[in-house]
């Protein structure tokens, strides 16, 4: 069962958290499982929980890669608990979206940080020497701690955004990467 899509569910069971693992996994979707979990996870963010799109799925889904973090239990895939995805424009301009993480997993901040490192390192790798991505308004703090720049302001389904680039040069991020590890060592 998705917990996403039964809030009242997640409040009944907070004691969960003590369950969830903290064993994660960042990767480029290769099984079918996990593309099917990527865009129901898509969905449940955007057209469910967040209502800003009636149909989650686009013309870029068709070129795009698909970055999914992946809870692990007792060493085996369980679940997508965090989406990415990245695609081209052209050879040298690429762009990001459709960032989200399982709301059981959100306390987990290293997660978002890990995809968006993944995505922008990923499309480095591939020749990409501009990265974009429209971010909603209340994230753009967040992204700007990520070695992003906001080059202007826009609206997307009725709701403020901002169209950012990342510093293309920092990628990958090494403190991410770092924080990743110190905090499995406190756990």
């Amino acid at each position: 069962m998705e917990l996403s899509r039964y809030p009242w569910l997640i409040e009944l069971n907070e004691d969960l958290k003590q369950f969830i693992t903290d064993d994660i996994i960042i990767k480029v979707i290769t099984d079918d499982w996990e593309h099917s979990q990527y865009y129901q996870l898509r969905e449940a963010t955007f057209r469910d929980e967040q209502k800003i799109l009636k149909e989650d799925r686009d013309e870029h889904d068709f070129k795009a890669l698909g970055i999914v973090a992946i809870g692990q239990m007792f060493g085996e895939h369980d679940r997508v608990i965090g989406a990415v995805r990245i695609f081209p424009e052209n050879k040298q301009c690429w762009w990001g979206g459709r960032l989200c993480v399982e709301p059981l997993y959100r306390h987990h901040h290293a997660i978002g940080k890990a995809l968006i490192n993944a995505a922008v390192s990923t499309a480095k790798n591939l020749g990409c020497q501009t990265f974009l991505a429209t971010v909603q308004q209340q994230n753009e703090r967040y992204f700007q701690k990520l070695c992003w720049d906001s080059v202007r302001e826009l609206t997307v389904a009725n709701i403020p955004h901002v169209l950012m680039q990342a510093q293309i040069k920092q990628y990958p991020l090494q403190h991410v990467i770092m924080q990743a590890y110190s905090y499995r060592e406190l756990c």
